[in-house]
């Protein structure tokens, strides 16, 4: 994340068709392909069903596991790296594994106890379409993962390059001799800011597609794994579930389509982003949990008033069975949300990443649920109060801090990290670039932030206001100023996992408010007033990774 405003966030979602429009399903751009000379079809081989697209690849499917054992582009193989297989979550194992064709299309069913996993061809296309349903949590199955052959593909992208000689957290976070930091959980993206993962050398690509997350969980800032690359080989993930940071439960259903698609070295064509991927050719195919496009619905807004037009919004619909999100328009607000399943679902307006509105929303089958203009309350945004000073803006992200933008794809002890230590002037106009955007208990906490007051201000007692984006360990923050000591806090609900340490400051936002009295402040409008800062915790362990927290903003309201 850089230290400007998040980026506009990117919806998409795939539409799924009728069966009617079948003959017309063909994807455009690089990921189509003219059929080759070899035929599409299927056989046999005794191990595997090896599927011939009829164009560039040919790959296999284990009869006896579900594993994708062989991905042949143009005569090479890029499957496999140490061993493996490319699978649903590690493995799963003896499983029933059915083939059949019906017409131009191709489909595996994998059944691994309630588990349903489906790979689909489609005559003429180098692509491998992939469902996953997921029933309930008897089976662990949280992502996909392609693995690729060591020396197919190089790079040294934030959140792939892995191999480094030495471990520094957990086996796997690891620091290179110039002190750079990697690890696969570098994604460096939120899920709303990508369509496809992949690389490219020379005349070929190779990607994996998204699907449109709607039984994922965490919303569309979360973050995740995306490559993976090793001395070995690299891997591309689909994930489905990921329990890292995560701030909701897990939902269960089909998750898909998602594609593992080969290009002649271009990225996908833009035409399948934001709903273009159709695919009614799976209508009548038996997917489990499969719901085509007459059974779902949409959810348009007419505007958002109230808005802070600095900033992007973002809406989103989300339920216990379901997720999903679009922008709203800059202009005015207005926004779409397609292809969404049946239900009532929480409406969210986010300023950002925060969350300024809430209300609710019913999606109906082959409908359109049309919505009034909603107004966003003044006092839902924390922007909106008159403050003394403010260090930074409400948001929900630690954007413009110090190493804000760093740690979405390093480790907090990067050589590349300016000092986490170091105190505040306001007025000095660095308030904001010098405040660190994280604080621990055994790194940095105990930071100073000078201010003065003058006599009127002084006089009356004030609120000061610290917002998280998440805490690691419980920590929160204690604060003094000059000799007064607030209470400690209580703890806000948080993910348990690791956060601040593997690339994600996204938990849940919280405020924490200090009634200051008017006996705290010095009287002497030239002297400065003294706000120390200190994460409080009873758990967490050393360094980097004790207690600590994500900051959102700070100020002292007048």
């Amino acid at each position: 994340m850089s230290g400007s405003a998040p980026r506009p966030v990117r919806r998409r979602t795939f539409v799924l068709g009728s069966a009617a429009a079948a003959g017309s399903a063909a994807l455009a751009g690089p990921l189509a392909f003219t059929a080759r000379a070899a035929s599409f079809g299927y056989r046999d081989d005794g191990s595997n069903y090896v599927i011939d697209t009829g164009a560039d690849l040919v790959f296999k499917v284990s009869k006896a596991n579900g594993d994708l054992t062989s991905l042949v582009y143009r005569g090479a193989e890029y499957q496999g790296y140490g061993g493996k297989n490319s699978h649903v979550e590690s493995g799963l194992g003896t499983s029933t594994v059915t083939i059949k064709q019906s017409g131009s299309t191709i489909l595996v069913s994998v059944a691994h106890g309630t588990l349903k996993h489906y790979y689909a061809a489609r005559s003429g296309e180098n692509n491998v379409y992939l469902w996953t349903n997921k029933a309930d949590a008897s089976v662990s199955a949280t992502r996909y993962i392609v693995r690729v052959k060591a020396g197919k593909f190089l790079n040294d992208e934030p959140d792939s390059y892995t191999y480094a000689p030495t471990t520094i957290e957990s086996a796997d976070v690891f620091a290179k001799p110039d002190g750079q930091t990697r690890s696969k959980h570098y994604s460096k993206h939120r899920v709303a800011d990508y369509d496809y993962i992949g690389w490219s050398a020379g005349n070929v690509g190779l990607w994996m597609v998204r699907s449109n997350h709607e039984k994922a969980s965490g919303g569309p800032f979360y973050r995740s794994l995306l490559r993976h690359q090793s001395a070995d080989g690299g891997g591309l993930y689909e994930i489905l579930y990921y329990g890292e940071n995560q701030t909701e439960t897990q939902r269960f259903g089909l998750q898909g389509p998602y594609v593992i698609a080969f290009t002649d070295g271009g990225a996908p064509s833009s035409s399948l982003y934001h709903g273009n991927l159709t695919t009614p050719w799976a209508d009548s195919l038996g997917i489990s949990g499969y719901v085509a496009a007459g059974g779902r619905g949409k959810v348009a807004g007419v505007g958002i008033s109230g808005r802070d037009t600095a900033y992007p919004y973002t809406v989103g619909l989300a339920n216990s069975a379901a997720q999903y999100w679009g922008s709203a328009r800059s202009s005015d607000g207005y926004f779409s949300i397609e292809g969404a399943l049946p239900g009532t679902y929480t409406l969210t307006i986010f300023k950002g990443e925060l969350a300024v509105h809430t209300t609710s929303a019913t999606v109906a089958a082959g409908s359109t649920t049309t919505l009034n203009t909603i107004t966003v309350p003044s006092s839902n945004d924390p922007s909106n109060a008159k403050a003394i000073w403010r260090i930074g803006d409400w948001d929900g992200t630690p954007n413009g801090f110090k190493n804000a933008t760093l740690m979405t794809y390093a480790h907090p002890s990067d050589a590349r990290a300016a000092a986490w230590t170091g105190n505040v002037v306001i007025g000095s106009g660095s308030e904001t670039s010098a405040f660190p955007a994280y604080i621990w208990k055994d790194v940095n906490s105990g930071l100073l932030v000078y201010f003065k007051l003058s006599a009127a201000q002084a006089a009356a007692a004030h609120t000061l206001r610290i917002g998280v984006t998440t805490a690691y360990a419980n920590g929160r923050p204690r604060v003094t100023v000059n000799d007064w000591v607030s209470a400690i806090p209580s703890p806000p609900t948080q993910p348990g996992t690791r956060s601040l340490t593997v690339g994600s400051y996204r938990g849940n936002n919280h405020t924490f408010t200090y009634s200051v009295p008017a006996a705290a402040w010095l009287t002497d409008p030239g002297q400065y007033n003294v706000l120390k800062i200190e994460v409080v915790s009873g758990s967490g362990t050393t360094a980097y990774l004790s207690a600590g927290t994500s900051i959102d903003a700070l100020d002292l309201l007048a």
